[in-house]
């Protein structure tokens, strides 16, 4: 089956699970469709982009998601439910992703000191070698992953388009964009 076949026929399963033609629930087929793109696109692209990266002997992209938050945290530390917020992957198992991640020195668990009941997790060293030195492997997958399957200005619009969906939940009326 061709991909434009499997996407006709998402296209037709999405519109019978919905119950007919036209919007439900104040949800377009076209915003439905794009909404699918985005779930399928994003799932797809991240597993490329890790095999490429696995296949070379690199971190995978979990373990990198979770250096890179708490790279960019201050002191490279962070809570562990903050953690939870700042990784962009999988937020279900990150105690016993990060255990992982200990046992392989990339970082530190300690008793919050503001809270004794919590954790945080604490980049070492290693860690940030480790995430530093992937990087490189990563740039080069996400190049040819995702990248390389679109120009310039379509990259431009789809990071202005996908940048709308951070901050705030929307509870106006639909968007009157032109």
């Amino acid at each position: 089956m061709t991909e434009q076949n499997k996407s006709d026929n998402r296209a037709g399963q999405s519109e019978r699970a919905r119950g007919g033609s036209g919007p439900k629930y104040g949800l377009s087929e076209a915003a439905h469709q794009g909404w699918m793109a985005l779930l399928l696109g994003h799932a797809q692209a991240t597993a490329r982009v890790s095999g490429r990266v696995e296949s070379e002997g690199g971190l995978p992209l979990d373990w990198y998601d979770v250096l890179l938050a708490l790279e960019n945290a201050p002191a490279g530390r962070l809570r562990m439910g903050e953690l939870g917020e700042h990784v962009v992957l999988s937020r279900s198992g990150l105690t016993r992703l990060v255990d992982r991640i200990e046992a392989a020195g990339l970082v530190e668990r300690h008793l919050c000191s503001s809270d004794r009941r919590s954790f945080e997790a604490q980049l070492t060293a290693k860690g940030r070698k480790a995430r530093e030195e992937n990087w490189p492997s990563y740039a080069r997958a996400i190049a040819q992953e995702f990248g390389n399957r679109y120009n310039e200005e379509e990259i431009e619009v789809l990071a202005e388009l996908l940048n709308r969906q951070l901050g705030e939940p929307n509870e106006g009326e639909p968007s009157q964009r032109k």
